[in-house]
């Protein structure tokens, strides 16, 4: 039986090399997969999964009125989709998650979807709040802050300062987010040489 998988973690925990990986297992066993990715993250272009490391993959992407579940659906009937991956799933919308759901429960099709659990704010992302509420599992991708302790929080820099107030939608890389652990997060250490 199919099921809705959420992996979460902070920035730089290898989210779109898994994606990639998985995609790459599902198509050398000859199975189709759906790749989706929302048309906010245009970091290395639009319409690509970019891993830090530098490998791409393309992938069909998503609007804020995008219906999934009818581009799963139009897609299907092409040709048989065994697996609907999603990167970046944190700025899907509400409607968004429900449509993956649909995908699961009514075509029995799994779906892998891998994002940030909370903003620089440490506040839930619409995406990333329904799929606490929808996935069937739920597994964190582990990464680790400058110190060696896991890393669970996400934080922005600007202009080389931690900052806790903003947009919270802001679309950046290294530059510009740092994992840090709880402590570091909330002391505002970026790095061991600051005191």
């Amino acid at each position: 039986m199919a099921q809705l998988y959420y992996r979460y973690s902070t920035m730089n925990a290898g989210k779109s090399i898994e994606v990639i990986k998985v995609a790459y297992n599902y198509e050398e066993r000859n199975k189709r997969v759906l790749t989706l990715i929302p048309a906010i993250d245009n970091r290395y272009g639009t319409g690509v999964i970019t891993s830090r490391i530098g490998i791409q993959r393309e992938a069909t992407i998503i609007h804020d009125d995008t219906n999934i579940l009818e581009l799963f659906m139009a897609e299907n009937e092409k040709e048989k989709i065994d697996c609907v991956l999603v990167d970046e799933c944190q700025f899907l919308k509400k409607h968004h998650v429900q449509e993956l759901v649909e995908i699961v429960d009514s075509c029995n099709v799994p779906v892998l979807a891998y994002g940030l659990k909370n903003d620089f704010r440490n506040e839930l992302f619409e995406g990333s709040y329904y799929m606490l509420v929808y996935a069937d599992k739920i597994e964190e991708i582990k990464t680790i802050c400058w110190c060696g302790r896991k890393a669970t929080m996400v934080a922005r820099v600007v202009d080389g300062k931690f900052v806790k107030q903003g947009e919270q939608i802001v679309v950046g890389g290294n530059d510009m987010y740092v994992s840090l652990c709880r402590k570091h997060y909330n002391d505002g250490r970026l790095g061991p040489d600051e005191e």
